[in-house]
């Protein structure tokens, strides 16, 4: 039986209720959006159209409006209908159109339901708030977990550590440089050719591409922006730098932590920790196979880091908490974890260097986190810490 995500579960019963709101499937590109939602529509007693924006040129409002029309027609002698939209976020203008017939079909209690679905969640969340306020709810995609891929695939925890959690790629992973091919050809450039430089006036793609490569290569690593144009060799500023990783962010591919200073201010004007949110985006340009990768401490090292990383990191993509690091003169934690009102100081112990919880002890004595953690060593198996969801490791 195919895998099913808890995404298609909660669609495919928001769906069965009486029409209310918008339904919103937002996430990075490849990690099952369109499957899930084909899962959930699939057992629905009523018509379903489908349609798909995802076209190398950029398609005009009139298209969403012909869709909408052509799945008004089927409600005819039904109990109602759903209308998919996919890549919404690749029209211009897309939110007052939608905004328009959503509004139109609800004066006239059509029973016609719709889903969006879009690759960037930045682009999709910026045309909600824009003009669909009070009319939708949003079911996020993140990148898959190791729970995911263990439940799909089989994976085990260095598996999942060095490929990642792309579903598409699990099939190649006996073939190392057909895997490699497929991340940088279909995921990579895919992801920056069409969420990011198809989406928003970039002045200067070449940067944005070397930036993207650069936070893959330090991922795990704080580095300033001013370092960062050193390493990238370029005319431009930091604030050019600071827009580029956003719009990175925003494609789900990496993106900056803040450091935690209990201040917001003070937070948005640190140096970033460079963060990917999927592994994949490490090890498809490290140049090393599985084995050559856990044979090298120092990278294995990083690579183990950056995993706890992106499990924190979508997570908070998600909305179920925030993410930011600390560090203050030679004193860090890894990761810090606010999830409403409750603090979590995480550090990893990968084996990169020797391990000093100096920085634990400060932060606890400045900030009173409810919960400290260490993850790997003698503290939580690497394994267990990625099989649970990050609700279970900082909830109360």
């Amino acid at each position: 039986m195919r895998f099913r995500r808890e995404q298609a579960r909660v669609l495919a019963a928001r769906l069965r209720e009486p029409r209310r709101f918008i339904q919103v499937v937002a996430g990075p590109r490849q990690v099952g959006k369109s499957t899930l939602v084909q899962q959930a529509t699939q057992s629905l007693a009523m018509p379903v159209r489908y349609a798909s924006a995802d076209e190398p040129t950029l398609r005009g409002t009139d298209w969403i409006s012909q869709q909408w029309e052509a799945a008004r027609l089927s409600i005819a002698g039904s109990a109602g209908a759903v209308l998919v939209l996919d890549e919404i976020q690749k029209i211009p203008f897309w939110s007052e159109t939608v905004k328009r017939l959503w509004d139109e079909d609800t004066r006239a209690k059509r029973r016609l339901k719709v889903v969006l679905l879009g690759s960037a969640p930045l682009m999709i969340a910026q045309g909600l708030t824009e003009s669909l306020a009070g009319r939708f709810e949003i079911i996020t995609a993140p990148h898959w977990s190791l729970a995911e891929m263990r439940a799909a695939f089989g994976w085990n925890v260095d598996d999942y550590v060095f490929y990642g959690g792309y579903p598409g790629a699990a099939s190649l992973i006996a073939e190392p440089a057909r895997w490699v091919r497929y991340i940088q050809d279909s995921l990579v450039e895919t992801s920056i050719s069409r969420d990011v430089l198809l989406l928003t006036r970039v002045d200067k793609p070449a940067l944005l591409r070397r930036l993207f490569e650069l936070a893959c290569r330090y991922s795990g690593q704080v580095l300033s922006y001013t370092k960062m144009l050193g390493q990238l060799q370029d005319a431009g500023n930091t604030t050019t730098l600071a827009h580029y990783l956003d719009l990175l962010a925003g494609a789900g591919m990496v993106c900056g932590l803040p450091k935690f200073a209990g201040d917001v201010a003070r937070s948005r004007g640190s140096s970033p920790k460079l963060q990917v949110f999927n592994t994949a985006l490490m090890t498809a340009a490290s140049g090393y196979n599985l084995v050559e990768a856990r044979a090298d401490r120092e990278f294995w090292g990083r690579l183990v880091e950056s995993a706890v990383g992106a499990h924190l990191a979508n997570a908070a993509m998600s909305g179920e908490c925030a993410l930011h690091y600390w560090r203050e003169r030679n004193r860090e934690v890894d990761f810090v974890v606010q999830a409403r009102r409750r603090l979590t100081a995480i550090e990893v112990k990968s084996g990169r260097t020797p391990q000093v919880h100096a920085g634990t002890a400060a932060f606890a004595d400045a900030f009173r986190p409810q919960r400290t953690l260490l993850v790997g060593g003698d503290g939580i198996a690497l394994e267990d810490f990625l099989m649970r969801p990050v609700a279970h490791w900082v909830a109360a």
